[in-house]
């Protein structure tokens, strides 16, 4: 349950930084707030999983399904570049995400 939570928690960091995005800095009412709401579910979950999951193994991941996440929506949903370079450093947080999780104890 503790790693549903925290992939739910990263997932809605995910899902916040997009809305945060579409905010156009907190003009767009509408985004604003699911920016927020989006905020405060992502931390409430993450902080659920934090109960029984070693800090740096979650917060890592927490942020790393963020980022990850984030890059992606970033390409599908505004255009953003596909650069071998890029894809590289998006691979790299991939596998420190699966690293962390390998190497977790829980």
């Amino acid at each position: 349950m503790k790693w549903i939570l925290l992939i739910a928690a990263g997932l809605l960091e995910v899902f916040w930084s997009t809305c945060l995005k579409f905010s156009e800095g907190f003009t767009v009412m509408r985004y604003s707030v699911l920016t927020i709401v989006g905020m405060i579910l992502s931390f409430v979950l993450l902080s659920q999983a934090m109960k029984s999951l070693p800090l740096g193994t979650a917060y890592g991941i927490w942020t790393g399904i963020g980022a990850l996440g984030a890059i992606v929506a970033g390409i599908i949903l505004f255009k953003e570049s596909v650069s071998p370079v890029r894809l590289f450093f998006a691979a790299l947080l991939l596998i420190g995400i699966i690293g962390l999780k390998a190497t977790s104890a829980h």
